[in-house]
């Protein structure tokens, strides 16, 4: 695993070289070294999913802004004062901002930002971006969810509940709950054979989705039952000093499972943290959220760099639409900006400009669809193949997206 004796001495001090408790990390461990070493890579991705809208003249896009910028580890490149982790880690980061999608309401710009679709396009519901990602990239006989919501996200979509997410909440993250079965393993399997039985001979009568969808999700707890790698989402195998880095907030101690179940295998976890729709008092409030935000993101990239995952981890951090420039109070969908971080990317870059006053791109305007076509190519997805969903194809992005070639 290669890193500098800055990144091993900026680790030490959070407390990340503390050793799992785990056995079975260690073989994870020294499994991807093994994959890594005969050119084996198996791209994931982390969506931290800023719900509300985050305004950034207050995170990083100051113009006009009530908040001092601050300098950061690139020469040039300014952000929020309040955010002085992530001012350390803009090497391994990029700053989009001139995404101009131009819907400004709560419902449909968290469907678009997360389908790349207008909401009722086609007549379609549109899956998700880690839906997508589980179906593109998950493994079919994985024994964990190929996608993990901490915190809720959009589902699956046409593409039906196989790739939908697995929803996790609460700040405790000791393990999945309720997985010991209430009778021996011996007469559960017999109990499922028995309930397979019975859906191959009435969906032999019926043919519904409803069926599979039933059939998937006890299947799916099925697997998990009998799972030793369940041990992902029990957080107490990790350091104190470490947990305390991340935040003990749901945000921060989700950051942390972000990075064991991508360890894992895990291809997609998204990770919300809520309150960003800043109507009334915005300047207090973001400086709140961004004092939750700034270690919790800051750690993840440092402890994904420091496990040698981040190269092969694209780190996704966005909202729905951005604010007005100035008190931040109102949506503003015309010109806002979003973040890229490692994924193998041409980091420790702007990319876009808002103009003078932070109100329209005056360079490289960014589309939703332009934005999930740069997603897929930096996950390795052919965003050009179309989805064949019961022999009828349909879209990944729409046709005219174009990735941002600027950063490959």
């Amino acid at each position: 695993m290669d890193f500098s004796r800055r990144d091993f001495l900026k680790m030490s001090a959070a407390g990340a070289l503390g050793a799992s408790a785990s056995g079975w990390f260690d073989v994870l461990a020294s499994r991807a070294a093994e994959a890594r070493r005969q050119g084996v890579k198996h791209k994931s991705c982390i969506l931290l999913w800023m719900a509300g809208g985050p305004a950034q003249s207050h995170t990083f896009d100051l113009k006009n802004s009530p908040y001092k910028a601050i300098d950061t580890a690139v020469e040039g490149i300014k952000i929020s004062e309040h955010l002085p982790k992530l001012a350390s880690e803009m090497k391994d980061m990029i700053l989009l901002r001139s995404m101009s999608t131009g819907d400004g309401n709560h419902n449909t710009a968290t469907y678009l930002m997360h389908t790349g679709f207008r909401k009722g396009a086609g007549g379609l519901t549109h899956p998700s971006l880690g839906a997508m990602v589980a179906h593109e990239l998950g493994q079919p006989d994985f024994e964990l969810p190929n996608f993990v919501a901490i915190g809720g996200a959009p589902g699956s979509g046409f593409l039906g509940p196989k790739y939908s997410p697995v929803i996790l909440n609460g700040t405790d993250f000791a393990g999945l709950p309720d997985l010991k079965p209430a009778v021996p393993q011996k007469m559960l399997d017999e109990q499922a054979s028995l309930l397979e039985e019975l859906d191959r001979s009435f969906s032999q009568d019926y043919q519904a989705a409803s069926i599979n969808a039933h059939k998937t999700t006890y299947q799916r707890a099925l697997d998990l039952m009998k799972s030793s790698k369940t041990r992902a989402f029990n957080l107490s195998d990790e350091p104190a000093k470490l947990r305390e880095a991340y935040g003990r907030g749901r945000f921060g101690q989700g950051c942390l499972l972000a990075r064991r179940l991508i360890e894992a295998g895990v291809p997609f976890v998204e990770v919300t943290l809520g309150g960003w729709d800043t109507h009334n008092n915005a300047v207090a409030r973001c400086r709140q959220l961004s004092n939750e935000l700034d270690p919790a993101m800051a750690t993840l990239i440092a402890d994904l760099r420091y496990k040698g995952l981040l190269k092969d981890t694209l780190i996704i951090w966005m909202g729905e639409f951005g604010r007005s420039q100035g008190d931040g109070s109102n949506h503003y969908a015309r010109c806002w900006t979003s973040v890229l971080a490692g994924g193998g990317l041409k980091t420790g870059q702007v990319v876009g400009d808002s103009g003078d006053k932070g109100q329209a791109p005056t360079k490289r305007p960014i589309s939703c669809p332009d934005f999930m076509a740069t997603i897929c190519k930096a996950l390795g997805i052919d965003w050009t193949k179309n989805y064949t969903v019961r022999g009828r194809p349909l879209q990944k992005v729409d046709k005219a997206a174009k990735p941002i070639e600027e950063i490959f």
